[in-house]
């Protein structure tokens, strides 16, 4: 168990892999306060705990622990335990993930039919995963074994009790192998115990090991003691897997199946490392010239960007955002959990217009007493540029030392600028202007060779216009 302690007590950790699937071992909370990337290997053991999961069901409709008990016993009982077949019969998935999805293939094989529940999938992919797409209800009246591949959260713990069990066919089958309470253990007992379910197979249980708990002790449940994932070949697939994901992120940056930070394949993160990089300084620039606390942070991707994942970008935004406003250490990890202890309201839209470039990031921000935006695309390839401050349109290299002014469009102000600046041995590097209006209100966007102390700054200010 990795607790917020272990952590304290390990001020250089950077990763926690996890060899398997389910991580409530592990406080991911204080690992993302910390900035520790939690690592878990989602698909590495789903044949091993899909094939668990099919024996199970398997055992339960021949009776063949109950049977072989009571030969070992001496007795002879068939007609004790006569079985039923699974041929043509309905097996509803609920979750049609990695081991859902083997589950589907292998069932199909037994000439199962397979329906599944995921609210997370669209028609098409459940299509393409072998299952035919259900309401959770559906599911439930249609089933004559129901198999259970979620992980435990919020949304899944008691998924099925009492309620579930009345909309059930009388007679079916219960089999779970992904994480105990997804399944209320007393509902299910009293449905056994009122011939809703004919018999549980059961690899996890709430507690575990489930000291007195009444329905290891029914004739109609089976159950092992949570070895989904334990065979020979599955301990070491999932031991290659986050051997080889631990030593990508610690060398290379590459996050894969992290649980607290969205994942980018090496192939997707050649694509997006320049939106990466454009966005942590969009985020930075536009902190800076943001007064008051932010209560809320929008994005907007428009154009090609639109079509990638837009979570590793967000992050990269609030973390330039984040960097400059707080002075404890904020990284890709914590970025997100900050922003929310803080209270920062996170937006993201996706829109078809990009105002005539090929890809357009917008970062709007709103404290209590204003509203501020900057906008940012790509020149080329990796070539980034700030495209619009507020309403103001702009072409400049988010890079470096930039000076940014606002004046009165004016003969003379550029001249003043650079004279003051001159005056003090700043050079100028590139300049980049902007007005609405002749005659209203300019910025410009100046690079300097270095940075500007507090005397330079006023001395600016007090300058005409």
């Amino acid at each position: 168990t990795v607790t917020a302690s272990v952590m304290e007590s390990a001020p250089r950790l950077k990763v926690i892999g996890r060899a398997g699937i389910g991580y409530d071992n592990i406080d991911v909370d204080a690992a993302s306060r910390r900035g520790i990337v939690v690592m878990n290997t989602p698909g590495a053991n789903a044949i091993t705990t899909a094939e668990h999961a099919l024996s199970l069901l398997l055992a339960l409709s021949r009776h063949i622990p109950q049977a072989a008990a009571s030969l070992k016993a001496g007795k002879w009982e068939k007609k004790k335990f006569m079985g039923v077949e699974v041929f043509d019969q309905t097996l509803g998935i609920i979750g049609l993930g990695n081991i859902g999805q083997v589950v589907a293939d292998r069932a199909r094989g037994l000439k199962m039919r397979v329906i599944a529940f995921d609210p997370f999938l669209t028609e098409e992919a459940m299509a393409k995963r072998g299952g035919d797409r259900v309401t959770f209800e559906e599911l439930l009246a249609r089933s004559d074994y129901i198999t259970v591949h979620t992980p435990l959260t919020d949304f899944t713990r008691n998924l099925i009790d009492a309620r579930a069990f009345k909309q059930m066919k009388k007679g079916v089958r219960i089999i779970n192998c992904a994480r105990g309470g997804i399944i209320n253990e007393r509902d299910l007992y009293d449905a056994i115990k009122e011939g809703i379910v004919a018999g549980a197979a059961l690899d996890v249980f709430e507690h575990e090991p489930p000291e007195e708990n009444p329905l290891v002790g029914l004739d109609e449940v089976i159950a092992t003691p949570h070895l989904g994932a334990s065979t020979t070949q599955g301990q070491a697939r999932v031991a290659e897997a986050i051997a080889r994901q631990v030593k990508d992120y610690l060398e290379k940056g590459i996050v894969t199946n992290a649980v607290n930070l969205p994942s980018v394949s090496p192939e997707m993160l050649e694509r997006v490392r320049p939106y990466l990089s454009l966005a942590e300084k969009m985020g930075s620039f536009q902190a800076q010239i943001t007064e008051g606390s932010i209560q809320e942070v929008t994005v907007e991707y428009s154009g090609e960007v639109a079509a990638y994942d837009p979570a590793p970008i967000t992050i990269c935004l609030l973390k330039g955002i984040l960097e400059r406003a707080l002075a404890e250490g904020v990284n890709y990890v914590n970025a997100a959990p900050i922003a929310k202890e803080r209270g920062i309201k996170v937006s993201e839209v996706t829109t078809r217009d990009s105002e005539g470039f090929t890809s357009l990031i917008t970062l709007r921000t709103r404290t209590k007493e204003d509203e501020h935006s900057v906008a940012g695309t790509l020149f080329g390839w990796g070539d980034p540029r700030i495209v619009r401050v507020d309403s103001f349109l702009t072409e400049a290299e988010p890079e470096g030392t930039i000076l940014l002014m606002h004046n009165h469009d004016k003969p003379g102000v550029i001249g003043a600028i650079g004279e003051a600046l001159g005056s003090r041995g700043i050079n100028i590097a590139k300049m980049h202007l902007s007005r609405q209006k002749a005659g209203g209100v300019a910025i410009s966007l100046i690079h300097v060779d270095e940075p500007m102390g507090d005397a330079v700054l006023r001395r600016l200010a007090q300058l005409e216009n």
